[in-house]
């Protein structure tokens, strides 16, 4: 029982700690930025635009407003969400195929996100969607990756570990090739730029639509999944011992792969492709919480959220004036991190 309220005391500690550093950190990183803007200027700017208060706004340059309410605080936001959701589907999809080794990036997801933004851009398809079709086109191409990992990635209807990573490799490459075909063949050198978008990732695009449009998505898909801890936990065991449990998992690593490939479609389309956060998160939530998802899930959203906001900072300060696309940096620590869990997980089979 004493074990068991000291758990829970380290949880809550761990919860609101990460709570209050997020808070923090946003209200630091506004007043960064190469504009040379107090940081009482960018606060009465924030006050003013929330509150309505235009008369505290009097006195101040349009451009001064202008790059902290419709380029600085858009950014963070988008910065906030978009960590959120990769680090969520992460944790999700290695529920999924009970590997830690799993997330979007590595399963193909992202890349078959990013061909179908790249034939929306580049091709005109899917424009009968609307005005958001890019989005829409991202989701699509990300969801039948999904579904062709695991089609070809499952032996005797059942999720093979490895083959799943090797289909998702092959279909993350096989993507990435007929991207760059079609962006040589369309001879656009707007195109190329656009490419590089969405290989390197980047928050450059943030505006406020995006932020309306991200912001319901990943809020109401990250409540859902803090309410399927038992379903997560349940695919942990596997699915002969969920099924002698009475729980059939079929239908959830349906469901769960379509809200993933929803997030991550949507992250591609406003950010590019930005790997390694669903990998390097969920890890570090379970070294701070444990597997119980109940507890990582709410740690991973939030550390997500502040690991890519803190990424993107470091992508504006590292060198002066020149901003370095944040799917660098994310790489930077996300690829000796992957390289770690492969010796960890290889040295575990050998014991």
């Amino acid at each position: 029982m004493e074990q068991i309220q000291r758990s829970n005391w380290k949880f809550n500690m761990i919860l609101l700690g990460m709570v209050l550093l997020l808070i923090v950190s946003i209200i630091y990183s506004i007043t960064l930025g190469s504009a040379d803007i107090s940081m009482k200027d960018v606060y009465q700017i924030l006050f003013a635009k929330i509150t309505g208060n235009n008369a505290l706004l009097e006195g101040f340059e349009k451009g001064w407003i202008d790059i902290v309410w419709l380029i600085r605080l858009p950014r963070i936001l988008l910065a906030v969400f978009a960590g959120i959701a990769l680090s969520l589907s992460g944790a999700v999809m290695q529920a999924i195929v009970n590997n830690p080794l799993a997330d979007p990036y590595i399963l193909g997801i992202s890349s078959g996100a990013s061909l179908g933004a790249t034939l929306a851009i580049l091709l005109g398809v899917g424009i009968s969607f609307g005005p958001n079709y890019v989005g829409i086109s991202a989701f699509i191409g990300a969801l039948s990756v999904s579904f062709l990992v695991l089609l070809f990635g499952s032996s005797s209807s059942r999720a093979d570990v490895s083959r799943l990573l090797l289909v998702g490799i092959a279909l993350s490459s096989l993507c990435s090739a007929i991207s760059s075909i079609i962006v040589f063949a369309a001879n656009n050198r707007n195109g190329m730029m656009t490419l590089n978008f969405w290989l390197l990732g980047s928050l450059s695009a943030a505006n406020w639509q995006i932020v309306k449009i991200l912001a319901p998505i990943v809020i109401v898909i990250s409540i859902f999944f803090c309410f399927q801890s038992r379903i997560l936990n349940l695919m942990l065991v596997g699915d002969e011992a969920a099924v002698t449990l009475g729980q059939e998992n079929h239908i959830y690593r349906i469901v769960y792969i379509i809200l993933a490939a929803i997030l991550i479609g949507f992250i591609v389309y406003a950010c590019g492709i930005i790997g390694f956060v669903g990998l390097v998160v969920p890890h570090i939530a379970r070294l701070l919480v444990g597997v119980n998802h109940k507890r990582m899930i709410p740690i991973t959203i939030l550390f997500g959220g502040l690991f890519l906001l803190w990424a993107d900072i470091l992508s504006r300060m590292i060198i002066k004036g020149v901003e370095i696309p944040i799917g660098v940096i994310v790489s930077i620590v996300g690829a000796p991190f992957f390289l770690y869990l492969v010796i960890q997980n290889s040295g575990e089979r050998r014991q």
